[in-house]
């Protein structure tokens, strides 16, 4: 199943933004962390329990949140 890509973010800087929060949740995940810990580590924060993937979303949006520098 592919990820809806918010209609507000360029579908290719969102699968950008995917691609590099999974290696993120993975780089956690190896190291014994949880998914609330993968937010954490992007200064996020969500109540209750919260999966992998809904992680990986957050943070995807998180990226995509901050302006892209152009070049001159």
């Amino acid at each position: 199943m592919t990820p809806s890509v918010p209609d507000h973010i360029n579908p290719i800087q969102w699968q950008q933004a995917v691609a590099v929060s999974r290696q993120e949740c993975a780089r956690i995940f190896k190291d014994g962390g949880s998914a609330q810990d993968a937010l954490t580590a992007f200064r996020l924060e969500a109540a209750g329990s919260i999966s992998w993937q809904r992680a990986v979303d957050l943070i995807a949006a998180e990226i995509c949140s901050h302006p892209m520098r152009r070049a001159a």
